[in-house]
């Protein structure tokens, strides 16, 4: 698993996650059930705090943020306001894919298809090398 890049809760919404994660929504809970299988090997977490957010689905590895937005996220200033948090988030390298709960509720299986997608195309070439791990090979002085 690599380095967490997502910033750090802000004090209260550890508690909040903790709540959340009891109260989800039903294609919160469709799509939770498939990704916590580990498709394609992805490790996803839910309701999980960063920052002053609360991500609904997050994938380390992939530094990717999946957002299942229902209708309420089209009206007054929240499409707005998910832009700013959607910005926030890029800052720190991370990318957020939004989806309409109607999609998740009409093709599980397509969306969870889009999400895995998605992620192994975020996924870095290689892990990076444990801190006090070996050396690259090429300053230990060894020949290929």
């Amino acid at each position: 698993m690599l380095k967490d890049e997502a910033p750090k809760p802000q004090r209260g919404t550890v508690a909040k996650c903790r709540a959340l994660r009891r109260e989800l929504t039903l294609p919160e809970i469709l799509l939770w059930q498939a990704l916590r299988r580990r498709p394609a090997g992805l490790k996803f977490r839910k309701q999980h705090p960063s920052g002053p957010f609360i991500l609904d689905f997050y994938c380390i590895d992939a530094k990717l943020v999946v957002e299942v937005d229902g209708e309420a996220h089209s009206r007054d200033d929240r499409p707005q306001r998910d832009n700013v948090r959607d910005a926030w988030f890029a800052r720190f390298g991370l990318h957020t894919l939004r989806i309409p709960a109607s999609s998740v509720l009409h093709d599980l299986d397509a969306v969870v298809r889009g999400i895995v997608t998605l992620a192994r195309d975020r996924l870095p070439l290689h892990h990076p090398a444990a801190p006090g791990g070996p050396p690259p090979r090429d300053k230990l002085g060894e020949e290929w």
